[in-house]
This record gives C-alpha cells, structure tokens and sequence, in this order.
C-alpha cells in the first residue's frame, strides 16, 4: 500500500505538535482532536499524524466515541472560538 501525502499535512503537523505539547485539554484542543481523526480516517497514509492522534487518546485518556460525545456539545453550546479562529472559518475538509 502506498503512503500517500495529505494536502493538509503540513499544517496539520503544527496542530499535532501544539496538541502533543499542550499542558491542559480544554475545549480547543478535543474539537482539533477530533476534526483530525475524522480528516486522517481511513486516509493511505500520513501514518505519523495518524499515530499521533492515536497516542493523544491514549494519553487523554479517551476513545474516539468519548471523544466525539463530547466534541459534539461543544459544538451544540455554540461557537468555539481559540484567539481568534471560529469553528466556521476552520477547514474541516
């Protein structure tokens, strides 16, 4: 199987890293989590992010369904906002 190259790789890369180093999970970090999983599910390659993601789980202590759950009420209280990025300028593509 080939490992392709993500278009959003690069820039999903700095996202990961500011995850895998961030001292709290608040709101933020858990929808990012979670817009990742659902960007490099299934994808044939960015094996490193997609072990990443994996490894933040682990040590959040979470699986994708409880991730999801909550991920979802964040997103029915409303507009996430982290600086001054909102959810619906993110490209969730």
């Amino acid at each position: 199987m080939r490992n392709q190259k993500h278009p959003q790789e690069k820039e999903d890369r700095q996202v990961v890293n500011q995850l895998l180093s961030a001292k709290e999970v608040g709101d933020f970090e858990l929808t990012e989590l979670g817009r990742l999983l659902i960007r490099y599910q299934n994808f044939p390659g960015a094996r490193e992010i997609q072990q990443d993601l994996q490894k933040l789980l682990q040590n959040w202590q979470l699986d994708q369904e409880e991730l999801f759950s909550k991920t979802r009420k964040i997103h029915a209280c409303g507009s996430l906002r982290a600086g001054n990025i909102d959810q619906e300028q993110q490209d969730w593509s």
